[in-house]
């Protein structure tokens, strides 16, 4: 990936929403969690890729390959949690933060490839 040519601006901007994302669902599912549970720890790890794609947002070129750990967990999260919550009965609020993560994962595949074919 060059350095001549910088992700654009709309690249940026959607990974300052990944990252706002994580933030709140993660900061919002760590007050949820008692104290040391495995949800509590789940919720620490969503908060830290916060942190990951902000640190993308600042320099997409330079942090890119960190996002296939994002497509990765964000693809887990949806292989887990999507069926039961978008068509059985599941939570519709987990429902929409699964579809999200959906989207950011597939943002971020879009992102690697037309950076590769760039490159």
């Amino acid at each position: 990936m060059s350095e001549a040519s910088p992700a654009g601006p709309g690249w940026k901007a959607f990974f300052w929403a990944a990252s706002a994302y994580n933030i709140v669902i993660g900061l919002g599912a760590f007050f949820d969690a008692r104290w040391a549970s495995p949800d509590a720890v789940g919720a620490v790890l969503i908060f830290c890729f916060g942190i990951v794609y902000a640190l993308v947002a600042r320099d997409p070129r330079r942090f890119a390959p960190v996002l296939v750990a994002g497509i990765v967990g964000k693809g887990m999260v949806v292989a887990m949690l999507a069926p039961q919550n978008w068509f059985g009965n599941g939570e519709a609020a987990i429902g929409l933060i699964v579809a999200g993560d959906l989207l950011f994962a597939i943002g971020f595949a879009w992102f690697l490839l037309k950076e590769k074919r760039n490159a």
